[in-house]
C-alpha cells in the first residue's frame, strides 16, 4: 500500500466568495444556499438561512460546487473553533469562507475529514495572526500538510468515519427526543395533570417560603480552590471547589444573578456557597427537596424574570423566592414517587449522553489512526 504526504495547496482548487449588495430582491431569497460564519457549523452542508439568485452569486459571491469543502478563514477569534464543511449541493459562500474543490486524485469528503484531523495545527495558525477577530492566513494554511493514501483507501477511510457518524447522530437524535419526552413529562406530573397509579388526594398550592428556609452563602469567588474537597456553588451553572464547607444538608442553589432562572443544582451533603446565590434548605417535613428542585426547574424561570430587579445585571432578591408558589401533592410519598419516574429518565438520558460521548471519542481516535496512515484498511 502505499500513500504520501501533500500539501493542501496542491489537493485542491482554492476559491472565494463574497456578499451581493442587501436588501435587493433580485439578489436574495433566491434557491442557492449562501453558506457564511453562521451557517457553516457542522462537517456535512445541505442548506442555509439565506438563499442567493443566481444573479446574486453573479453580483457579489461565488459557487462552491458539491463535494467542496468549505472552511472559515475569518472571525475565527470570535468562535474558537475550526469550522470545516463539505457541500452535499452546490452552495453560495461569502467572503469569510473558503471554497476548496478537490483535485480527481482526492476523494471530496476525505479532503473534509483530513483537515478536521488537523484542527489545533490550523487552530495555532490563527492565534499567531495578529488579528482581532482571527483570520486564518491562506498562504499557511495551503501549507499544512496532510497525508493521502490512494483514491481506493480513501473511500474506504471515509466509509468507516461515516460509520461512526450516523451512530453519533443517531444518539444525538434520541437524546433530544428523550429530553423532550421528559420536559412533557415534567409538566404533565409536576401540575397534578397526569397522576400515578395509587394517588388520588386534591392538590394544594403553597408559596415557597413557607415550607423552607432560604437565605445566601457568604463565601466570595477568590474563596475557590482549584481540586478542593468540597463543592462550592458559584453564579454559574459551573460547579467550583473550596477547601472548606459551611453546609451539610439537603439544598437547592440558585444564582441570585447572571442567568436568571436557569441554573439549578440541588445536593445532600457538604458544600459552600458564594453571597450571590441563595440556599433552599430546611424543607417542612412533609416536602421533598428534590420535589421542589424539578418543580423549581420547570417553573420558576418565568417568575424570576417577571420579579427581577432590573439594573445593570438582572437580579433576585429574597421575596421573589419566598412570593413563588409551588404546586404540591399532599403527600410526601406522592412527591417521593414523581422525583422516581424523573430519576430514571434523567439517569437514561445520562447513560445516551456517556455512550455518545463516549463515541465521539473512539471516533476522534479513529480518524487520528485512518487521517495520518498509522492504522491501514486494505
Amino acid at each position: 500500500m502505499t500513500g504520501r504526504t501533500e500539501e493542501l495547496g496542491d489537493v485542491a482548487v482554492w476559491t472565494s466568495g463574497g456578499t451581493p449588495p442587501r436588501g435587493l430582491s433580485e439578489y436574495w431569497s433566491g434557491t442557492i444556499p449562501w453558506i457564511s460564519a453562521a451557517t457553516l457549523r457542522e462537517s456535512h452542508i445541505y442548506t442555509s438561512t439565506q438563499f442567493l439568485t443566481a444573479s446574486g452569486v453573479e453580483k457579489g459571491s461565488n459557487i462552491a460546487p458539491t463535494g467542496s469543502t468549505l472552511i472559515l478563514v475569518r472571525g475565527m477569534a470570535l468562535h474558537h473553533e475550526l469550522r470545516v464543511g463539505i457541500a452535499t449541493r452546490d452552495v453560495a459562500f461569502n467572503q469569510d469562507v473558503k471554497a476548496l474543490i478537490p483535485r480527481p486524485f482526492v476523494e471530496p469528503e476525505f479532503l473534509t475529514y483530513a483537515i478536521l484531523g488537523k484542527a489545533p495545527e490550523i487552530l495555532s495558525l490563527v492565534s499567531s495572526a495578529g488579528s482581532g477577530t482571527g483570520v486564518l492566513n491562506s498562504d499557511r494554511l495551503k501549507r499544512i500538510q496532510i497525508w493521502l493514501p490512494s483514491r481506493d483507501e480513501q473511500i474506504r477511510v471515509v466509509s468507516r468515519i461515516n460509520d461512526l457518524d450516523v451512530l453519533v447522530g443517531s444518539l444525538a437524535t434520541t437524546i433530544a427526543k428523550r429530553r423532550a419526552i421528559k420536559q412533557g413529562m415534567m409538566q404533565e406530573l409536576l401540575t397534578g395533570r397526569t397522576r400515578l397509579r395509587g394517588f388520588e388526594s386534591e392538590w394544594g398550592l403553597t408559596a415557597l417560603g413557607s415550607v423552607c428556609r432560604i437565605k445566601t452563602g457568604a463565601r466570595n469567588n477568590q474563596d475557590k480552590v482549584p481540586n478542593g474537597a468540597y463543592p462550592f456553588f458559584v453564579r454559574s451553572a459551573t460547579v467550583e471547589r473550596i477547601d472548606s464547607y459551611s453546609y451539610d444538608t439537603e439544598a437547592i442553589l440558585v444564582p441570585g444573578e447572571g442567568g436568571i432562572g436557569t441554573i439549578f443544582h440541588y445536593i445532600n451533603g457538604k458544600f459552600e456557597v458564594h453571597q450571590r446565590v441563595y440556599k433552599i434548605s430546611d424543607f417542612a417535613s412533609n416536602v421533598s427537596g428534590k420535589f421542589v428542585y424539578y418543580f423549581m426547574r420547570v417553573f420558576f424561570g418565568s417568575h424570576a424574570m417577571e420579579n427581577s430587579v432590573k439594573a445593570t445585571v438582572d437580579s433576585l432578591r429574597l421575596p421573589t423566592f419566598n412570593s413563588f408558589e409551588l404546586s404540591l401533592p399532599p403527600t410526601r410519598a406522592e412527591q417521593e414517587a414523581i422525583v422516581e419516574v424523573l430519576e430514571d429518565a434523567d439517569a437514561e438520558i445520562e447513560a445516551l449522553e456517556k455512550r455518545l460521548e463516549a463515541t465521539r471519542q473512539i471516533k476522534e481516535g479513529m480518524m487520528q489512526e485512518l487521517l495520518t496512515g498509522r492504522t491501514r484498511l486494505v
